[in-house]
């Protein structure tokens, strides 16, 4: 809250904008204006005493010089984060209806709960959508959430693996690993295959006498990797 804890300043001591801009981390037109009044909004001054943050001396010490610098005796308290809806940037809420489209069509699985949950929307919004009542219904595109930075790959994959426990079915499984094993291995024999015959086509051309080609070595390697 620094442009809080400026106005304080501004309105309790005789430091100069320069101070209180550097301390408070502002621009020093920014304290000119809080100072004129014609700031965007009024606020009503923080104590940096009762904080902790300054002491009645070093504020005294800024007064008596003009080129003193403040010196912050304790962080202000962060800022924490309370249970409640997700925040989502006033840019990105226009998209949440098109990330709820996304959901309710590929996730049939998920609460309405869950959903409001991700996206940060109300049971209502998700209602609309799903019986398409919605006012904007025909201007909706389904839209996955996580490209539109609604919600986070790991959140959305969390959710679908509890729904799917709570419904009492396997949480999904990645098919393809299996078949592209498969190919993996395949195409690294066929790799051996192919450096074995240029080693055998360098020996006949009289070129032999050399130990095996260490490629050999890497694919009985690589087949042995893989039964193990």
């Amino acid at each position: 809250m620094p442009h809080a804890t400026a106005s304080w300043l501004v309105d309790n001591s005789s430091l100069t904008f320069q101070q209180i801009a550097e301390f408070c981390g502002l621009h020093i037109l920014e304290v000119q204006a809080i100072a004129d009044d014609t700031a965007a909004t009024k606020l009503t001054g923080r104590d940096p005493l009762r904080s902790g943050e300054l002491t009645q001396d070093e504020i005294e010490r800024g007064q008596a010089d003009p080129d003193y610098k403040l010196r912050m005796h304790r962080e202000p308290d962060q800022a924490v984060r309370t249970k409640g809806p997700r925040y989502t940037p006033v840019s990105k809420r226009q998209d949440k209806p098109d990330g709820v489209a996304w959901l309710i069509r590929n996730h049939p699985e998920l609460s309405d709960g869950q959903i409001g949950k991700l996206i940060g929307t109300t049971r209502t919004t998700i209602q609309a959508l799903r019986d398409r009542s919605h006012w904007n219904m025909a201007n909706i595109q389904p839209k996955d959430p996580v490209t539109l930075g609604l919600t986070s790959q790991r959140e959305l994959d969390a959710a679908v693996a509890k729904a799917a426990k709570a419904r009492g079915a396997a949480p999904p499984v990645d098919t393809t690993f299996n078949e592209d094993r498969e190919a993996l291995i395949v195409e690294l024999r066929a790799e051996r295959e192919a450096h074995a015959r240029e080693a055998e086509a360098a020996l006949a051309a009289g070129e032999g006498g050399e130990p095996e080609s260490p490629q050999g070595n890497l694919g009985r390697d690589i087949d042995a990797a893989f039964r193990s």
